[in-house]
């Protein structure tokens, strides 16, 4: 289901395909984020008349950089009339995305069978705090409550500090992307069968998944990890190290970097010193090798730093605030912002997706839509005559 005018300003890989997006704050518009800035239409489907300013202000840079490239239909779910809508525009469309706790799609009529029965080539993608099913499945979850619950809190942070959460909402982003992930698996499959399915992640699943390693080392071993502050749990030594003017970051893990570390430092006997010999000598002994360390790093400048490990292979950065971030070269080279033009003819600036292909482009080019923006067009495009829109508006259907 594309309009003829998307048709023609839109380019991208999933120009073809069609997302109705009932989704709403952060995990389920991240996953619809990477479908339509690489061409998917997307109509988000918003209440009539909401002003909860779930997801912040409108004209705020989270909504603007989240919903950017939408249309906005609003459409009463709870009404028979709104219902009927939204399920003539299922037949048309390819994918469904909601992120409500479990039990309201089957209130709303939304759930996978019904859907499929309506379109059997429909994809329903479902993020959920903790899953579509199970002990916690009526659960409302959120981003904070995610990272504790997962155990992400109990690994980041000083030790003897307490626990601490991450300063982005990781739960929600990671289950957004892999709901996003999901979506492209089974549009392939479907290729093959013609038949769509139900996708489903849940913040709780994906933030367990972003440990990584970390859940890892206990799922083989048995080992819980623990807190370590700036320094990585088991790669040393790799951490925050004090310089003149500020900090730095220094990674040198393994013993070649390990080696090539000691010698831009000017203490080669540190390679042969029992207490810092191995890896695991440098974990026994990592306060005493970090001391030892910022002996050498508070010498000189992060600058002068970065410019000397670099020249001798040792991964190193500096640490920036976010607008030291945007002015750095490499940075402005990736060109990880760009400017999109709102409803009111105005350029803002978002930020760009962070994949490039080598012969397409991606098709993020306009702003997030007002609300209901596009309502008038797209029941005219179901076939809707003005009088029964019209009507369809006093009755606060749309």
């Amino acid at each position: 289901m594309q309009s003829n005018s998307e048709k023609n300003s839109k380019a991208g890989v999933l120009t073809d395909i069609c997302v109705l997006d009932l989704s709403r704050v952060r995990s389920g518009p991240t996953c619809v984020r990477q479908l339509c800035d690489w061409g998917a239409r997307v109509i988000k489907i918003e209440q009539p008349d909401d002003s909860s300013e779930m997801g912040g202000p409108r004209n705020g840079p989270d909504f603007q950089n989240l919903h950017r490239g939408k249309e906005s239909l609003t459409l009463n779910l709870k009404s028979q009339e709104g219902l009927q809508i939204f399920h003539q525009l299922v037949k048309k469309a390819d994918i469904v995305v909601e992120n409500f706790r479990p039990d309201v799609k089957y209130k709303l009529g939304l759930d996978y069978q019904t859907l499929a029965n309506i379109n059997q080539a429909i994809i329903l993608v479902s993020i959920s705090g903790f899953g579509q099913d199970g002990p916690y499945k009526d659960r409302p979850g959120f981003d904070q409550v995610a990272q504790g619950i997962s155990g992400l809190m109990s690994v980041t942070g000083e030790p003897g500090e307490g626990p601490m959460r991450v300063g982005i909402p990781l739960a929600d982003l990671s289950a957004g992307l892999f709901a996003a992930q999901g979506v492209l698996l089974a549009l392939y499959e479907r290729i093959n069968s013609g038949k769509g399915q139900w996708v489903q992640t849940s913040l709780l699943q994906s933030q367990i998944f972003m440990l990584d390693f970390q859940a890892a080392r206990y799922a083989m071993n048995g080992e819980i990890p623990k807190q370590a502050g700036n320094n990585h749990p088991t790669s040393i030594p790799t951490g925050v190290f004090k310089t003149k003017d500020g900090f730095m970051n220094i990674a040198a893990s393994g013993e070649v970097i390990w080696q090539k570390l000691a010698k831009a430092f000017d203490h080669p006997e540190w390679i042969s010193d029992n207490a810092f010999a191995t890896a695991e000598a440098r974990s026994l002994n990592r306060e005493k090798l970090g001391d030892a360390i910022n002996e050498c790093t508070v010498n000189k400048t992060t600058a002068d730093w970065i410019d000397l490990l670099n020249q001798q292979g040792v991964p190193c950065g500096p640490i920036y605030s976010i607008d030291q971030m945007f002015a750095d070269p490499q940075v402005q080279h990736l060109e990880v912002s760009q400017s999109v033009v709102n409803s009111n003819s105005e350029k803002i600036t978002v930020l760009s997706q962070p994949i490039c292909l080598s012969r397409t482009q991606n098709s993020l080019y306009k702003a997030a839509p007002l609300a209901g923006e596009h309502t008038q067009n797209i029941l005219r495009e179901l076939g809707y005559s003005q009088s029964e829109i019209t009507n369809l508006r006093d009755k606060k259907t749309i």
